[in-house]
């Protein structure tokens, strides 16, 4: 399975929501500078986030992004879902009706796809916005003690 770029750079701005708006709301401006990430597709990409429920906004001069509730809460198959839809890998193995396989029932690879599916989905589930919030602000540490040192 490979992610688009809706889900690369929807994580990385989630992420940036998780670590710069607990003072004040995010600017679309903002997260775009410093995840050089264009801002009409990080707008995009925002509406999304917005829609599945994990992101909110507020218009004004103060006004921006924060998380919809706190990052802990937050599970990156969440994430990756509201971005790029179901995470499995071919579409024998959704619940969706319309995308079954005629030969579902009598094909043995359905095993492997199905073990797939609930192997990713069981890793995004049980990591957390947060997380991934704290392991970037121990990168951005030791990057920062390796300018200095």
């Amino acid at each position: 399975m490979k992610l688009s770029t809706k889900g690369r750079y929807g994580l990385r701005a989630m992420i940036d929501i998780g670590m710069f708006s607990t003072e004040e709301k995010v600017s679309i401006k903002s997260i775009a500078e410093r995840q050089h990430i264009s801002e009409n597709y990080l707008e995009q990409l925002i509406a999304l986030l917005k829609k599945a429920k994990l992101v909110t906004s507020s218009r004004g001069a103060r006004g921006g992004y924060s998380l919809s509730r706190a990052s802990d809460k937050i599970s990156l198959g969440e994430i990756l879902r509201a971005l790029e839809g179901d995470l499995n890998p071919v579409d024998c193995v959704t619940n969706n009706k319309d995308n079954v396989c005629e030969d579902s029932d009598s094909c043995a690879t359905k095993f492997v796809w199905k073990k797939i599916s609930d192997s990713i989905n069981e890793v995004v589930n049980n990591i957390t916005l947060k997380d991934l919030v704290d392991e970037q602000f121990e990168i951005d540490h030791l990057t920062q003690e390796a300018h200095i040192g």
